[in-house]
Parts: structure tokens; sequence; C-alpha cells
């Protein structure tokens, strides 16, 4: 066998190898397969230079509210108002409110959280509870926590920038009602409620007071 010969025969092996290489660390392509355009007939959809696109949903509104929604573009303008409010700070807010203002009407202690009440609410929780002692019903509580927490809806009057925002909680406690007597007519010390509200809180956007107040209470 020539010299010739054996040369090729080394070459060819050598493209072999270096074929069966590059298989094995790039893989290979299966299917069909675009060619690539070339560079003066790529269109914007083409390019691998993509641009950094600005703006687009944020995420404190959208996470709570669907993007687009009346409660969306409300919140929005309330950040347009006032750019240091925060929806997820205000529902962290929210959940500590709720704690405070639900314990203080079942324990029967309304003057602590009176300053942010509504007149109207205050007085009808008032008298909730006169009724209760009336009654002479006492009541025995411990709140366990906020098991679910939604935002429901948001609206701002732009004539006065007057926000509101409706929350829905279904928060978890042990509540034992008693009579006059002492005894047990309602609850025990084990049984763990679910107490379900939607509560709407209110508030000038763009003043001093960051204190939100209940306005209105439902289920």
């Amino acid at each position: 066998m020539s010299a010739a010969v054996i040369q090729l025969l080394v070459l060819a092996g050598i493209a072999i190898f270096l074929i069966l290489r590059l298989r094995s660390v790039l893989g290979t392509r299966e299917g069909f397969e675009k060619p690539p355009l070339p560079a003066e007939r790529a269109g914007p959809a083409d390019r691998r230079d993509f641009e950094v696109i600005e703006g687009g949903p944020d995420r404190d509104i959208t996470d709570h509210v669907p993007e687009g929604s009346d409660a969306a573009q409300a919140l929005a303008r309330m950040k347009r108002i006032e750019p240091g409010f925060s929806v997820g700070e205000f529902l962290q807010g929210a959940r500590g409110a709720y704690e405070m203002i639900l314990m203080a009407f079942e324990h029967g202690n309304i003057d602590q959280v009176a300053p942010f009440l509504d007149q109207d609410v205050e007085q009808a929780f008032r008298d909730v509870i006169v009724q209760r002692e009336g009654q002479g019903l006492s009541i025995q509580s411990s709140f366990v926590g906020v098991r679910e927490l939604a935002l429901v809806d948001a609206e701002l009057d732009t004539g006065t920038d007057m926000a509101e925002i409706t929350v829905r909680f279904v928060g978890e406690m042990t509540h034992i009602v008693r009579n006059a007597a002492g005894e047990v007519i309602e609850g025990s010390e084990t049984e763990i409620k679910r107490q379900r509200d939607v509560w709407t809180f209110a508030r000038k956007m763009g003043t001093g007071d960051p204190n939100w107040k209940l306005i209105a209470t439902g289920e």
C-alpha cells in the first residue's frame, strides 16, 4: 500500500472522529428548520438584539386584581396621586386592622379602635355591644389568624381623591358565648370558628394622614 493511500486513510479516520465528537457535544438537529434570513432582510421579530421594554404591568396591582379592570385602573390612579402608595403594604395593614378591630368588637372595647372607624360603623358596633350586655351575654374569643385575604374592588373619586378599597377576609378564632349565669351557650375553647367578612376602607389620597377608616362591613 502506497504512502499516499495510507495518508488518506489516516485523514479520513481523523475526520470521522471529529464528526462524532461534534455530534456528542452540540447534539443533532431534527426536523425542518427555517433558514436564517440575510441581515438586510431580517424583520424585527427575527433580530437577536432584543430591546428592553420599559414600563409594562404594575405587579403590585396585577398580583391582586385583573390587569385592565376597573379596580386596576382605580389603583393606578391612586398611585399617580400618591406615588408612595403600595397595594401590597395596604393589604398587610388591612390584615392587622382586621384582627385589631374584630377583637375589639368581640371584647366589647370599641374605644381603642374608634379612630379607625367611620361614625356609622362605630355606632353599629356599639349598638351590638349594648344589646349583648343587655341580654347578659359575655364573649370570650381568641384570634387564630387570617386564612384568606383578597382585594375585591377599588374605586377612586377623581373629584375628591377619596379612595375606597374592599377586602374579603376569612379569619379563624375561638369564640365562646356565655349567658348571665356563666354557662356556655355557643362555641367552645377548642373549636375554631371561621369568620367571613367583606370590609371597605376609605382614605383621601395625597394627604398627610396615612390611616384608612373602615366605612362598611358585610359578608
